[in-house]
């Protein structure tokens, strides 16, 4: 196939070396680590983000995004917040941990959990040495610890475990320490009454037929988180203890590149031309 020759003059041959114009890419990158978790709804949550600190404070910029959200959720840079481009729902509603930026903590504070914040959020940091970003996901609901206590009202030996904000709706089920394995269903009652803001409940089981010297559990699970009461009764006194914990909590790690660009003018060789 016939090349095309370069356009030139007959007076002006070509004898003088041509300009490429290529381009460096020098890439950086920092880590950025997340933590699903969990928002108990009307209270306050944490968006846990941390990345590699950077002692120049004033290079440091925290952007919380969330998706299928216009705008942001929060903003810090040079030293300070900025929530110029905060979206309205999370307006007076975030924070970061300031004093803690400088080491590394892009951590955001939600305050009054709304069943709406639920969602994926990304943490984006840019500092002097790159940028990085890390998705998280929050789920929102709520979870309380129960008090299990023995129900001197009932007309057998019974316990009764409450709980006082729940949601999604949870299950409940008792066990026992001496009958392991056993299914206390058919001696057992649970109900759940909504709470006045039409979203959460209060749980309340009842469990009959128990015996003395034998500790019980009262466990509520949902998908968000399981709480369990435990008590022992014996003829001389009552121990409780019970605890909570959250379901599903993993660390998202991502790593994304910061391109800083120079330009470079290199000759090139006039051999390299096109014949």
């Amino acid at each position: 196939m016939d090349s095309f020759p370069p356009e030139t003059s007959p007076e002006s041959p070509l004898t003088s070396l041509s300009l490429e114009c290529t381009l460096k890419v020098f890439q950086h990158s920092i880590t950025v680590t997340t933590l699903t978790s969990a928002g108990n709804i009307g209270e306050d949550g944490i968006l846990s983000c941390t990345f590699e600190p950077d002692i120049k404070l004033s290079d440091i910029v925290i952007q919380w995004l969330k998706e299928g959200v216009m705008g942001l959720v929060h903003e810090f840079k040079e030293g300070k917040d900025d929530l110029s481009d905060q979206n309205e729902m999370f307006r007076g509603r975030t924070a970061v941990f300031a004093d803690q930026v400088i080491g590394g903590n892009a951590s955001l504070r939600l305050k009054n959990v709304q069943l709406t914040d639920a969602g994926t959020y990304k943490c984006y940091i840019i500092t002097s040495k790159g940028k990085g970003n890390a998705n998280l996901e929050y789920k929102t609901g709520a979870f309380s610890i129960p008090e299990v206590n023995v129900d001197y009202n009932a007309s057998s030996e019974s316990l009764r475990c409450e709980a006082p904000r729940w949601f999604p709706q949870p299950t409940v089920v008792w066990a026992s320490q001496v009958d392991q394995g056993a299914n206390f269903s058919e001696v057992s009652n649970t109900s759940f009454e909504l709470n006045s803001e039409n979203v959460t409940m209060k749980v309340v089981s009842v469990l009959y037929n128990v015996t003395i010297n034998n500790t019980y559990s009262c466990m509520i699970e949902n998908n968000i988180a399981k709480a369990t009461g435990d008590i022992k009764v014996t003829d001389s006194e009552i121990k409780r203890r019970s605890h909570l914990q959250l379901l599903n909590s993993k660390a998202s790690l991502g790593v994304s590149s910061f391109f800083a660009i120079s330009w470079v003018l290199l000759p090139l060789s006039p051999y390299l031309m096109l014949k």
